[in-house]
């Protein structure tokens, strides 16, 4: 049975409630596409119009969309079995998978806990880092420690991480208590040059609180190199590297969350490798399965799992699993991905990429209502405000980042702002040619700003 575009709407509008989205304005405003397929970087709505995937399917799509090898591979798997436990069993996928992500991960991390989705691998890092302490016998380290305006997924405890009032307000008398540090950029002055007065700051904020109760921390966490959903926000180098040492001195353990930065976005297999880090727990999902399925994974090291290994009767097993855990059809799909990553030699062509979108974005700056321009290998971000001078930003409802990013769908773009930050964050196999496109056409739309302010001025 085939339907036709505006009945699809039309069910969508009835019945389908969508993530991040008030859907007053989604059901009486917005202009809906229907994606029937992709191919490539690109995607394809229900009328045949072709669009580039410029946020790479929410920061996830890797070798683009339809690759054969992943369908292959996962045909494969589906003609052997498509689901099996965990729970008491094994199965072929995460066995050679566990194997191939700890080959590839920083030393020091040695066993892999898979879960189903981002925000579930930071659940697992985060009662991991809980009990282990309690396994130890130190009771008194419950706390944990986070930068503002971090993201770490919606499950409560990746909320009670987060640092996004926008976000996860409406839940903070769901969460546990946790001590948020400024992050290493100015939310004032926007000085992100090397060794910048912020991320001295943010080091000193931290050390003070460790100072004071030293045995209380159970984990700090951290998104490596770039905060995303914060609105990209880029650390000074060094920073992460500083984080790693502080910990280190008063025994906290470390949480990396490469949920976003992991599998090649920051132009290495993972954004810690840049500052030659090992965390206490890494994070993964999004680019796992090239954004093919949903999987999560937590890596850790033996520090931590030896604090689990204990008969029984000690009462110190690891009480938590998913129906999907180490899911085969996921697990087939990040095997063959990795495989793609050195067939294709994919790292080195994020570092061949990534300049070129600094260049065509760099053009941004100066513009009227861009306050700020930055990238980070294959991940770049325009941010608009109504006077960049004074830090003014727009009026949140007038969501000028959306109207641009909405608009830009007539240029063949798909992209999805965080507020009024442009993302711009394509599946890291595109070529040069859409590359330079689909920054040129993100740096173009700013030009219409003028027209959105007065038109919203007009309307309030």
């Amino acid at each position: 049975m085939s339907y036709d575009t505006e009945t699809l709407i039309a069910l969508d509008r009835e019945y389908v409630w969508h993530p991040f989205t008030p859907m007053k304005a989604w059901v009486e405003k917005a202009d809906p596409l229907v994606i029937a397929r992709g191919e490539g970087i690109y995607l394809y709505d229900t009328t045949g119009r072709r669009y580039i995937d410029g946020s790479a399917s929410i920061w996830c799509n890797v070798h683009g969309h339809a690759v054969p090898v992943i369908d292959a591979a996962i045909t494969a798997q589906l003609q052997q079995v498509a689901h099996t436990s965990l729970l008491g069993l094994a199965n072929i996928p995460s066995t050679l998978l566990a194997k191939r992500l700890i080959d590839l991960a920083p030393a020091g991390l040695r066993k892999v806990f898979y879960s189903d989705n981002g925000s579930t691998a930071v659940e697992v890092a985060c009662k991991m880092a809980y009990q282990f302490w309690q396994n130890q016998g130190q009771r008194q380290r419950t706390r944990f420690l986070a930068f503002d305006w971090a993201y770490h997924g919606d499950t409560l405890g990746a909320v009670s991480l987060g640092g996004i009032p926008l976000f996860h307000q409406a839940f903070k008398n769901l969460c546990f208590p946790v001590d948020l540090v400024a992050p290493p950029i100015c939310w004032s002055c926007r000085d992100h040059q090397p060794g910048a007065a912020c991320c001295g700051r943010t080091l000193t904020q931290l050390e003070a609180l460790l100072q004071k109760s030293p045995d209380a921390y159970a984990a700090l966490i951290v998104e490596p190199l770039v905060q995303g959903a914060g609105g990209m926000l880029m650390a000074p180098p060094g920073f992460l590297r500083a984080v790693r040492d502080v910990c280190r001195r008063y025994d906290v353990l470390l949480i990396a969350d490469e949920v976003m930065t992991g599998f090649g976005r920051t132009g290495t297999m993972f954004a810690c490798e840049q500052e030659d880090v090992c965390p206490d727990f890494m994070c993964l999902s999004k680019g796992l399965t090239a954004g093919y399925m949903p999987l999560g994974a937590t890596l850790t090291t033996q520090r931590v799992y030896d604090a689990f290994y204990a008969d029984p009767k000690e009462l110190k097993t690891f009480f938590h699993g998913h129906t999907f855990t180490g899911h085969p059809l996921a697990c087939a799909a990040a095997l063959a991905s990795l495989d793609l990553f050195e067939q294709n030699q994919l790292l080195s062509h994020v570092q061949a990429m990534a300049p070129i979108m600094a260049e065509e974005l760099a053009q941004a700056r100066g513009m009227p209502h861009v306050a700020d321009v930055r990238t980070c290998g294959l991940i770049g971000a325009i941010e608009l405000m109504a006077d960049p001078a004074e830090k003014q930003p727009f009026p949140y409802h007038w969501r000028i980042g959306g109207e641009l990013c909405t608009a830009l769908r007539s240029k063949g773009v798909l992209l999805r702002p965080l507020a009024d930050v442009v993302v711009i964050m394509p599946p890291l196999a595109i070529n040069e040619n859409d590359l330079r496109y689909l920054c040129r056409v993100a740096v173009e739309s700013i030009v219409q700003i003028p027209h959105l302010i007065e038109r919203k001025m007009q309307e309030s």
